[in-house]
């Protein structure tokens, strides 16, 4: 398809899609001559990915261009590679090490990748920004005197690991590895504010089956 083509499927404007292939956030398409190239679906794909990179995880355009190249990286095994671009999304607030909770907090999260055995998570240890921020957020609800023992992360953490499988599943359903990884990125940032307002409809739902309305 032509870029007016593109355009029309996309919802994008060509204004923005010339501007996102000048960043390198999409992939040139295949020049057919001087000045016209042809674009596939694959180009609608990254369309999408870069909007909800963009519009919807806020992400500036250096940071999107970050973890598209990760997703582009065909030198990298598929769980790599889906770890890079992951790793590359914006994250919560790295652990305060002047704060006394924190060591606590990096305590009972290795106890808890322990007692899960999430051998995986353990060996990365605070080289990956989850377990940095798991571990200031544990820290800091430590802090604040809020209930976050190993017992309650425990729990939380199998509802977690219930989520990702299906998250894999529907990510396996795609038939190439790229389209795979391009999946996964984009359902960790579509899916995370779903999964919030999931949580909190539950809350109220229960709250009104145990106490009333």
């Amino acid at each position: 398809m032509r870029l007016s083509e593109l355009s029309e499927q996309s919802g994008v404007s060509t204004a923005t899609i010339k501007y996102y292939l000048r960043e390198r956030l999409l992939p040139a398409g295949r020049h057919v001559s001087a000045t016209q190239a042809e674009y596939d679906e694959s180009h609608l794909r990254r369309l999408r990915l870069v909007r909800a990179l963009l519009q919807v995880g806020r992400l500036t355009v250096a940071t999107a261009r970050e973890v598209l190249a990760h997703v582009d990286d065909e030198s990298l095994g598929r769980t790599i590679r889906l770890g890079a671009a992951l790793w590359a999304l914006p994250h919560g607030p790295e652990p305060d090490e002047d704060a006394p909770e924190t060591a606590t907090a990096r305590a009972d999260v290795a106890r808890l990748l322990a007692d899960l055995g999430w051998t995986t998570a353990r060996e990365l240890g605070e080289l990956s920004p989850a377990h940095r921020s798991l571990v200031a957020s544990v820290a800091t609800l430590i802090r604040l005197g809020y209930p976050c023992d190993v017992d309650y992360l425990t729990q939380q953490a199998r509802v977690m690991r219930r989520v990702a499988v299906q998250d894999l599943d529907a990510m396996e359903e795609f038939p190439s590895e790229a389209e795979q990884v391009e999946a996964a990125v984009a359902s960790a940032v579509l899916y995370e504010p779903l999964l919030t307002s999931l949580r909190r409809l539950a809350q109220a739902e229960e709250a009104a089956q145990r106490y009333g309305l």
